[in-house]
């Protein structure tokens, strides 16, 4: 049986985040993910499989809360 997944929206950071986490692991310390171009974060979320957004709905906000909830991510996987 397939796995179904609830499409992620823009103002779903946090599964964002993880999807980004997932990707991408501990490739990104805390102080990387917070220098990454917001043109960067903004591929890599419009390739998140489930992501049904648009480019031209993101916004500097949802980008800044997205790397924010991805360091929340990569801290809690440092335990």
């Amino acid at each position: 049986m397939a796995e179904f997944h609830l499409p992620v929206y823009w103002k779903d950071h946090e599964d964002i985040a993880m999807a980004l986490y997932e990707r991408f692991g501990d490739d990104f310390g805390e102080s990387q993910i917070y220098r990454i171009r917001f043109t960067e974060l903004l591929s890599w979320i419009l390739e998140i499989p489930d992501f049904k957004g648009t480019k031209e709905e993101s916004n500097e906000g949802h980008l800044e809360m997205i790397q924010s909830q991805w360091v929340y991510e990569w801290r809690d996987n440092q335990k």
